[in-house]
């Protein structure tokens, strides 16, 4: 078992590397150079696939750390009812049954946020992919001359676009901040929680 935990926090951190990735700044003709290789490529799309097929076993390796969390927090509780009765207690028992819901518990947390970024991640992906469209047509926007056209229909037809865009590439800009303050919490709660 440990090996699929293991490869499962290899997962972990390739997520976290190419999230860390998606996230930086880049001009937009890099981040545009980027999205569109990864978004049109058939081999990160074989890749892709593959990836998906891992998550679905590290969503069976969850659920089943999740049972052994539950059972193994029942035996403990039931081995500290049975001493107390008793009046001593074991040591070797009880680090015994420490280390086990510890290794179990560690197991939950690390199948949870590799499924939990695994979403994050998608959705970062796919946004980030919707402003660059948005940005695009926005500059196409842009660049057409306010004469080119038929009349006053023509302007005011371009100006309710322009206010279209406008107000999608400000929600998405909204939902990508979001999600990035999100992110931060969780990996800024996992880091204090390594120092205590």
């Amino acid at each position: 078992m440990t090996i699929y935990y293991s490869l499962t926090f290899l997962l972990l951190a390739t997520e976290m590397v190419t999230f860390t990735t998606l996230v930086i700044p880049f001009p937009f003709a890099v981040r545009k150079r980027v999205f569109t290789f990864l978004s049109e490529s058939p081999i990160v799309a074989k890749i892709a696939y593959g990836i998906k097929i891992s998550f679905i076993f590290v969503g069976i390796l969850f659920f089943d750390a999740l049972q052994r969390m539950f059972r193994i927090t029942a035996e403990s509780d039931m081995a500290k009812n049975n001493q107390q009765g008793m009046g001593v207690g074991d040591v070797r028992t009880e680090t015994s049954f420490a280390a086990r819901k510890f290794y179990a518990q560690r197991n939950v947390y690390l199948t949870g946020f590799t499924l939990f970024l695994s979403l994050v991640l998608t959705r970062t992906f796919a946004i980030s992919l919707d402003l660059i469209h948005s940005q695009e047509e926005y500059a196409k926007l842009k660049k057409a001359s306010p004469s080119s056209g038929s009349g006053k229909h023509n302007e005011f037809k371009k100006a309710r676009e322009y206010d279209s865009l406008k107000a999608k590439f400000d929600s998405q800009t909204k939902e990508y901040n979001q999600l990035a303050d999100k992110y931060n919490k969780v990996t800024t709660g996992k880091a204090d929680k390594k120092k205590d």
